[in-house]
């Protein structure tokens, strides 16, 4: 996601830090969220998501699920939301409901 300037001047940007596996939102450069994932050839999962609550209402939360579901979506993965917030912005957004997972094992007991 490119960064760009908010209300206030600050310029915001959702970046991949591959050797922490997350991305995270910053303002200014500096850290104020991430959303950790596990990536597979064909599966990316989210386990958790957390943006600092100093921040809360700006919309850094669905910046940051947009970003990381725009990279799934480029990566040709399919997304399994375990973090509430992500399988939460996913449900509302029909623009991102191929990317989730479906279990198609015709494994029986």
């Amino acid at each position: 996601m490119p960064p760009h300037t908010d209300q206030d001047g600050s310029t915001v940007e959702v970046v991949d830090v591959p050797e922490a596996s997350r991305f995270e939102v910053r303002i200014d450069g500096q850290r104020v969220g991430f959303a950790e994932y596990l990536r597979t050839n064909e599966l990316v999962v989210y386990p958790h998501t957390e943006v600092d609550p100093a921040y809360n209402g700006q919309g850094l939360g669905s910046a940051l699920a947009r970003a990381v579901l725009e990279d799934a979506r480029e990566r040709g993965l399919a997304v399994l939301a375990t973090c509430p917030f992500i399988a939460a912005y996913l449900a509302r957004h029909p623009e991102y409901h191929d990317l989730a997972y479906q279990n198609r094992s015709k494994v029986a007991d």
